[in-house]
C-alpha cells in the first residue's frame, strides 16, 4: 500500500525561499504590495519590520505577538501585505549597525500614519533626544509644547509604532529609572546600557 505522503513532491526550501521572492518582487512591481515584511533577530530578541513604499511603518518586537500586528497593518493600512524582505534591507542593515555599535542615528524614510496629534509630536522630538542620552517624561512633554501632558508622553512612548528607529527607550522617569517600555523593561535596560557603553 502506497502511502499518500509518498506521492507528493519533497519541499526543496530554497526552490521555495527563491518562489516567494519571485512573488514578492512581481508583486512589488505591479504595484500589489502596499505592506511589506519582514523578521531580524537582534540581541533583544526578535523583530517585526514593517514597511509601505513611502518607509518604514513598524517595528514590533517578539512579545507584541506578530500575527496581531499584521493583522492589525491589514486593518489600518490594506490587506496587501506580504513577507518581501528587500524593502526592509537597509532598515535591517541599519539596525544591525546600530546593535555593533557602529551606527547612532538611523536614516531610513519613515511612515508615520500610525500616529497623529501630540502623539506624532512626541515623536518628532524622541527622534533628535540623542545616543547615549535620556530624558524625563517632563521633559519630552515641555519639548513637545505641553509641559503638563507628562502622561500623554507615557502614552505616545507605549504606542510609538516605530521603537529603536524613533528611540521612546531613551525616555525616563523624573527618579532616572528606566520604567515601562513596549519591548519589556529588561529590553530597555539593554538599550540604555548598549547606548552608555
Amino acid at each position: 500500500m502506497t502511502d499518500l505522503f509518498d506521492t507528493l513532491p519533497v519541499v526543496d526550501a530554497t526552490a521555495d525561499a527563491r518562489l516567494r521572492d519571485r512573488l514578492a518582487a512581481a508583486a512589488e512591481r505591479d504595484g500589489l504590495l502596499d505592506v511589506a515584511y519582514r523578521t531580524i533577530d537582534s540581541p533583544i530578541g526578535g523583530l517585526l519590520l514593517a514597511a509601505t513604499s513611502e518607509g518604514l511603518l513598524r517595528v514590533a518586537f517578539e512579545r507584541e505577538d506578530q500575527d496581531a500586528v499584521l493583522a492589525a497593518l491589514a486593518t489600518a493600512v490594506s490587506p496587501r501585505i506580504l513577507a518581501a524582505p528587500a524593502r526592509l534591507d537597509p532598515v535591517a542593515r541599519q539596525l544591525d549597525e546600530y546593535f555593533t555599535r557602529r551606527r547612532r542615528t538611523f536614516d531610513v524614510p519613515l511612515d508615520l500614519r500610525l500616529t497623529k496629534g501630540f502623539r506624532r509630536a512626541v515623536l518628532a522630538h524622541l527622534a533628535v533626544i540623542p545616543y547615549g542620552r535620556t530624558e524625563s517624561y517632563a521633559e519630552v512633554a515641555a519639548a513637545a509644547g505641553s509641559p503638563r501632558a507628562v502622561r500623554a508622553v507615557g502614552t505616545a512612548c507605549a504606542t510609538n509604532p516605530l521603537p529603536l528607529v524613533v528611540p521612546c527607550h531613551r525616555v525616563v522617569r523624573s527618579d532616572g529609572t528606566s520604567g515601562n517600555y513596549r519591548g519589556g523593561e529588561e529590553a530597555k535596560r539593554d538599550l540604555l546600557a548598549l547606548e552608555a557603553s
